[in-house]
């Protein structure tokens, strides 16, 4: 395996109006478990469900009714761990976070506190410039959705859908280790990928199955590694966290501006109050919310209903042994075996049907370089133009590693190779039968090459004399053969022809 080293990125560094700063950063990722059925219910899970639609009378507060856990929820708690190079606990346990919520009808949340299912793990955090950072997961701990208040339906009521209460909630709680805006996105990403190859969350964050609540303190110059050499949290500055982000873009503002915000308070000489805020992108600022609550707010107390959850170790095993190759396995293996940049596998392990055209290509069209090219650069290029992604290509991977093997042949030239594509991902059909029918075919024949290189010479005289003081414009007579050859000439035969005739003259 490719060993992938990086360097660690900068820390953010605001300029205050009296000193300089930087940012510390940690987040809870609230990811929707992908199961069809709820934490402690059967009801469904699917979104979009008429109002109300999905609600199992545990999930509406009804007396008497008792929690049952769904296994499946565990599973995949288990798999996102492992996929985060956590520790799983074999014994976990369920509390009540007891707090007012007008769309939870049970008056209590259902988390973990004190056991969580996974401890602490790791991700390695891409930046796209050559740097990188390891964010350490401190724990993951699954807990129930609340329900969506609706306020905009009528002037005077409010409304309550219930179809979410109860959806699994895996919460992932990353340590202090996040030094600016770009990386906190960039990790937000980079766990939705990790979690999309494990098809533990879907990652959609357009419909709440990903949020993060993110947790902003600034800090002087030098204050950051005190805190690392001692882990005493008294280094850093005070925190606040702000809630419910759903698009990278808005964690990046709402970061600089609570940032920004405290340090003008600091240098104002007053003190920031840990408290929880709300972003508004219409206005750019966040605005407060209620003062940050501790555990004993809460008064968090073991669920009655529930037994401590005991797994074996077997199991967690086979769920190991079930799991997929993941992004950075999968980015380090298309180094190596296809000789691949960082960019180009980056691109090409995004996303995981991403990942399997582009090796198909290659595996069929036995050339990755080259496969790379021509699916970044071509296809993903058309789609992104079009607005649609890999699913709904029209070109299917035997098409575009049959349009490539035909470049190897020397069978068409890459204009023509361009020309193919086109007609393949508008009007589909078989790229050799193809270039047979409407005489794609490149021309490879010497002799009618020559004939059309000494036609553009003898036409041309003034242009020849300038080619002999600078031989970098002997591309202009490539290009006039190309032309006229209907860009079917072998390039390499026209280049070498064109070097030697003007050498001649």
């Amino acid at each position: 395996m490719l060993d992938l080293t990086y360097d660690t990125p900068k820390p953010k560094v605001i300029a205050g109006a009296r000193e300089d700063w930087e940012l510390v950063i940690g987040l809870e990722v609230h990811a929707q478990v992908a199961t069809n059925a709820k934490l402690f219910s059967g009801a469904s899970t699917l979104f979009g469900a008429e109002p109300n639609s999905n609600v199992a009378f545990v999930d509406a507060g009804m007396p008497g009714m008792l929690p049952v856990i769904n296994e499946e929820c565990v599973a995949q708690a288990v798999r996102t761990g492992l996929g985060l190079k956590a520790e799983i606990n074999l014994r976990s346990a369920f509390d009540r976070k007891n707090y007012f919520y007008p769309d939870l009808p049970q008056g209590y949340q259902i988390s973990q506190l004190y056991h969580p299912i996974v401890g602490e793990g790791e991700v390695l955090v891409e930046l796209g410039d050559g740097t990188a950072r390891v964010v350490r997961i401190e724990r993951i701990h699954l807990e129930q959705d609340a329900g969506k208040s609706i306020h905009d339906m009528d002037p005077h009521m409010s409304f309550v859908d219930l179809n979410r209460t109860g959806v699994a909630l895996m919460e992932i709680v990353s340590r202090p280790d996040i030094r600016g805006p770009e990386e906190a996105a960039a990790y937000v990403s980079k766990l939705r990928q990790i979690m999309r190859y494990l098809g533990t969350c879907d990652g959609n964050m357009q419909n709440g199955n990903l949020r993060a609540d993110v947790n902003v303190s600034v800090c002087r110059p030098g204050d950051y590694e005190k805190y690392q050499a001692t882990q005493d949290f008294g280094h850093l500055g005070t925190r606040c966290e702000i809630k419910n982000m759903n698009s990278l873009r808005f964690i990046q503002q709402a970061i600089d501006h609570e940032a920004r915000r405290q340090i003008a308070i600091i240098e104002d000489g007053g003190s920031v109050d840990q408290e929880t805020r709300l972003y508004d992108p219409d206005k750019g600022e966040t605005r407060s919310m209620r003062s940050k609550e501790e555990a004993h707010d809460y008064r968090y107390f073991p669920d009655p209903d529930l037994l401590p959850l005991e797994i074996e170790q077997g199991w967690v095993d086979d769920i190991a042994s079930g799991l997929p190759e993941l992004p950075d396995a999968k980015k380090a293996r298309f180094m190596g075996d296809f000789g691949l940049s960082d960019y180009d596998a980056s691109v090409l392990t995004a996303d995981t049907t991403n990942a399997a055209y582009f090796e198909a290509v290659a595996g069929e069209a036995g050339d990755g370089k080259l496969a790379a090219n021509w699916v970044i650069n071509e296809l993903f290029g058309r789609l992104k133009k079009e607005d649609h992604d890999i699913a709904d290509s029209p070109v299917s991977p035997e098409q575009l590693a049959g349009i490539i093997k035909l470049i190897k042949a020397d069978a068409i030239s890459g204009k023509i190779a361009k020309d193919l594509f086109e007609i393949v991902y508008t009007e589909g059909g078989d790229p050799a039968e193809i270039v047979e029918a409407r005489g794609m075919k490149q021309v490879t024949d010497t002799g009618a090459i020559e004939a059309a290189v000494d036609e553009i010479i003898a036409a041309n005289p003034a242009q020849v004399a300038k080619a002999k003081e600078n031989p970098k414009l002997a591309g202009w007579f490539v290009g006039q053969v190309m032309k006229a050859t209907g860009g079917k000439a072998n390039p390499k035969a026209v280049n070498q022809l064109v070097s030697a005739k003007l050498s001649q003259q």
